[in-house]
């Protein structure tokens, strides 16, 4: 199956690195114009953008509203009208039941929801007006198998799989799709370098095949053997971006292993 994106514009959150980076490079192969967004006002959206070709980037914190505010200004300026909107960012952070304190509950929310609703209400009017549009969120397995530890994170993505349901009834009719992909570990170099710090306290040795089969028997057992790779993670986004995939809708979609096995 041959995806093309010709003739339309995917901005993609957290896209200067990671994950983001990899759907932004997966879109821009196909023939979207890719806007890439960096939560951080460093320059390294301008310079992933300026790797890609045909690109363009915005800056601001997200999960603020004064930042998403900027993003969309910026979107304005350059006269990028928003067919595909990727809500890659969000983030995590460690913290206990008995220790996650009020402002650790609501910066999650911040990150991992109130980042998506202020864009997509910035955005959506215009995908509207053309009678298209492909909304993706990025969860994680954990809003089907949340943890003990990092309940506030676990909550959070549990509410943007929730929005999107939402989301997908309120543009009924539209030709607006929003779907939520959700992967469990994703083989990425930060997550490497932190198994291999954790490797040695553990005695796992060096070899990363053999600290990849501890990290699948103990932490994330699944049918597959392995951790997703971005690249599978970016291909199912541009998929549901597709014209292909026009009749899918609403959706939680796993890239996990099959780790859950509940229906």
């Amino acid at each position: 199956m041959q995806l093309t994106f010709k003739q339309k514009t995917a901005l993609i959150t957290g896209a200067d690195r990671n994950t983001g980076a990899v759907i932004a490079r997966t879109l821009s192969r196909n023939g979207a114009t890719v806007v890439i967004h960096s939560n951080h006002c460093d320059g390294s959206a301008a310079r992933t953008a300026q790797s890609l070709g045909n690109s363009f980037s915005v800056e601001g914190d997200i999960a603020t509203e004064r930042g998403c505010h900027a993003v969309l200004r910026q979107l304005k300026s350059q006269a990028l009208n928003i067919d595909i909107l990727v809500n890659n960012y969000g983030n995590a952070a460690y913290a206990k039941w008995d220790s996650a304190n009020t402002a650790d509950w609501l910066d999650m929310y911040q990150k991992n929801v109130l980042s998506v609703t202020r864009l997509v209400q910035g955005i959506v009017p215009n995908m509207k007006q053309r009678a298209w549009g492909r909304i993706v969120n990025l969860g994680t397995i954990g809003s089907h198998r949340p943890g003990k530890t990092m309940p506030h994170y676990y909550a959070a993505k549990g509410a943007l799989a929730n929005l999107g349901v939402s989301l997908t009834q309120e543009l009924a009719g539209t030709g607006i799709t929003v779907n939520t992909v959700s992967p469990g570990l994703i083989h990425t170099p930060e997550l490497e370098s932190g198994y291999r710090k954790k490797a040695k306290k553990k005695g796992w040795g060096n070899d990363w095949e053999n600290i990849l089969a501890h990290i699948v028997a103990e932490e994330f057992p699944n049918p597959c053997g392995r951790l997703a790779t971005r690249e599978e993670v970016a291909d199912l986004v541009a998929f549901l971006c597709s014209d292909s995939a026009g009749f899918i809708n609403g959706q939680n979609i796993r890239v996990d292993g099959g780790a859950i096995s509940h229906i």
